[in-house]
């Protein structure tokens, strides 16, 4: 049976579950999108399907953050499209009522979302072979 996963967070709990899962996962910098009228936050990520017994299932998923306000990142070549990042983890900082959220990549590069909610899904899209 092919069980494809799809998780929703909407408080850090969630956020926490969403970071163990994706952890270590490869995003290829043309693969992430911010559609700034729409106002949602895109990575196509390849991940690793940590939350069940086969540990080297890798599977291509989708993780989308809703209600962002501004993106900022820092350390990441935006001309180097075919660049690969390797996700650490994703946090978050709450300051008054906005929500900072931090996607954590290797050599110190990072990306910063701001929001006024948490509102994070990470879908799988398929196997990879």
């Amino acid at each position: 049976m092919k069980y494809l996963a799809k998780i929703i967070a909407s408080d850090q709990e969630g956020l926490q579950m969403i970071s163990a899962c994706s952890s270590a996962a490869k995003v290829k910098i043309s693969d992430i999108k911010y559609l700034a009228f729409n106002k949602v936050f895109l990575l196509s990520i390849e991940r690793v399907k940590v939350e069940n017994e086969n540990e080297d299932k890798k599977v291509n998923s989708i993780l989308r953050f809703d209600f962002v306000d501004k993106v900022r990142s820092k350390n990441i070549d935006q001309t180097k499209q075919g660049a690969i990042l390797e996700l650490v983890g994703i946090d978050y900082l709450k300051n008054n009522d906005v929500y900072e959220i931090n996607l954590i990549f290797n050599n110190n590069s990072h990306i910063a979302l701001t929001t006024e909610t948490i509102e994070a899904r990470l879908e799988d899209q398929s196997e990879i072979k």
